[in-house]
């Protein structure tokens, strides 16, 4: 059993703030913890996507949600986030899911430092900000519970995602490394890992021009699930106290190949690369 007891699940009537709210997996987020009687506030860098979401949970559902602007690579803006969000909820926040992120790819030599940087701005110090500011009040208050959205490209490697794929492993590894540290003072952490969903990361994201269309293919093709499936089965594993959500068939081969030989799972790699290229291109 986890952290919380059977009594206490933490996605239950949670007073949650859900960063990259506006769309995607974060939209999912917030309006399943709506249906489970939870408060939310959607935070997001686009002031009217997250009004959006807000729209959506108050007709759909009888959860209270608020739109707050945030750009989680400021830290000012976060802390400005974690001191509001207790107003605005009227509560003490008790679940935090930092999910906002951005997407980028190309070749290791061909991705400026700028890029680099944004990248990292968003999906990295993003969550390391959002740990950074809520896990002292969940101290505080003696409980809280954490979701960070990491991605299988975390562990995957795949070539031409350097920058993308440091942030998502680095997000992994703090995950894992709070878990331990943070089970003494009863916060719980999951850290998602999914690989293909339908959202506009990719469609949004900073790609090189022959991935021209790479979005919609993929996701048509290749998507084994929905955005709303994944908020669900990770909220539902956050509840059952578990730490790692790997949502699809894919993620998990990938999960299991590394682990089994991590060597071999390399050449595999190195070799696969240049022939997935030119389906790519096709």
């Amino acid at each position: 059993m986890g952290i919380f007891s059977k009594k206490h699940k933490p996605t239950q009537n949670a007073y949650a703030v859900v960063t990259g709210a506006g769309s995607g997996i974060g939209r999912s987020f917030a309006m399943e913890l709506a249906k489970r009687g939870g408060a939310i506030v959607c935070a997001d860098i686009n002031l009217d996507a997250a009004n959006e979401t807000v729209k959506l949970i108050q007709s759909q559902t009888s959860g209270k949600a608020f739109a707050v602007k945030c750009d989680v690579g400021n830290k000012d803006q976060v802390k400005a986030l974690a001191d509001e969000a207790e107003v605005l909820l009227g509560h003490p926040v008790t679940l935090v899911i930092n999910n906002a992120g951005v997407g980028l790819g190309g070749k290791f030599d061909e991705v400026s430092l700028d890029d680099w940087q944004w990248c990292m701005h968003v999906n990295l110090w993003g969550v390391i900000h959002g740990c950074h500011y809520f896990v002292p009040k969940f101290k505080k208050q003696g409980y809280g519970a954490i979701i960070n959205v990491a991605s299988a490209a975390g562990y995957t490697a795949a070539p031409e995602m350097t920058a993308y794929n440091v942030t998502k492993s680095s997000v992994l590894a703090l995950s894992e490394t709070l878990s331990a540290e943070l089970r003494k003072d009863k916060i719980s952490v999951n850290v998602l890992c999914p690989t293909l969903v339908p959202t506009n990361i990719m469609k949004n994201g900073r790609l090189p021009s022959h991935y021209s269309g790479l979005a919609d293919k993929l996701l048509m093709d290749h998507a084994f699930t929905t955005s709303d499936k994944v908020a669900i089965k990770t909220l539902n594993n956050l509840d059952a106290g578990k730490l790692y959500t790997i949502p699809q068939p894919d993620a998990k081969l990938f999960w299991l190949m590394k682990r089994a030989s991590p060597s071999l799972y390399a050449k595999m790699l190195g070799i696969g690369y240049p022939i997935f290229n030119k389906y790519l291109k096709k």
